[in-house]
């Protein structure tokens, strides 16, 4: 089932407890316009609250890109002047905040050029599957860009700050491989192969108990905040919701019966 949107150049679908999200704009390899990064929440929240999704994944029409960038043949128009640059990252910026606050699993589905704001993008998924020819790079220094410091603190938790450091001093882009051994991708496989791996790893990961997931997710998000900035005691609510849940006991059931545990998510 498809979520209606004012703008074709995003698609969200609903098929076996797995939300697609499609950036629809192969002609300039996916790259993001404004329409697409006010369409990204609506989508990420009708995601959220439709019990009948497990888990999100990600991903760009066509076969050369994920996303590559920002649609930068927009910015005339859009950003021509410092007020209309505002209300463009006013749009863009609620975007990066519905991918933050996303409470359910995501995978980013990447094949080809993943660049700039489409790595900012796939760095919010929770796992990131590419293909031998995918490439990854933030030319920032080439355009003479700053990158705020959100995008930079999820960089370095993910590759660590001297790939970082590599990845932004040279704007140089990185292979498949490259990224997989610094931590930027958790599988490459052949391209043909992308979907199937994709929808492999969705289709456990919709099987599995919905809460527990929660947990964990939240729980890592955590661990990744400065001490003080850790909340505790919500992490806490959240893990002793899982023992009191209908699943924990579907799941121990099941168990006992030697056969696959069926979770609700409550």
């Amino acid at each position: 089932m498809a979520i209606e949107l004012e703008t074709t150049k995003m698609i969200a679908e609903v098929e076996d407890g797995i939300g697609w999200m499609t950036f629809n704009n192969p002609d300039r390899r996916n790259a993001v316009s404004l329409e697409m990064w006010a369409a990204m929440p609506t989508i990420l929240d009708a995601f959220e609250a439709d019990d009948r999704v497990r888990v999100i994944v990600m991903k760009g029409a066509g076969d050369r890109a994920f996303v590559a960038g920002a649609d930068i043949s927009e910015f005339d128009k859009r950003r021509s002047s410092a007020a209309e640059s505002d209300k463009y990252g006013d749009v863009a910026q609620g975007a990066h905040r519905a991918l933050k606050a996303l409470q359910k699993p995501m995978l980013a589905m990447v094949q080809g050029y993943c660049i700039g704001g489409g790595l900012a993008i796939a760095l919010y998924a929770d796992m990131r599957i590419v293909t031998e020819d995918s490439r990854f790079a933030i030319p920032a220094a080439r355009l003479g860009l700053g990158y705020a410091f959100d995008g930079l603190r999820m960089l370095v938790d993910l590759v660590g700050p001297s790939y970082a450091r590599e990845i932004m001093f040279t704007a140089r882009q990185f292979s498949a491989e490259e990224a997989l051994r610094i931590g930027l991708a958790n599988r490459v496989v052949p391209r043909a192969a992308l979907e199937a791996t994709v929808r492999d790893y969705a289709t456990t990961i919709a099987g599995n108990a919905p809460l527990t997931i929660r947990a964990a997710k939240a729980a890592i998000a955590e661990v990744l905040k400065d001490p003080e900035a850790r909340d505790l005691e919500a992490l806490e609510a959240i893990t002793r919701a899982c023992f009191d849940s209908a699943d924990y006991a579907e799941g121990r059931l099941a168990f006992r019966e030697k056969r696959s545990p069926n979770f609700t998510g409550k």
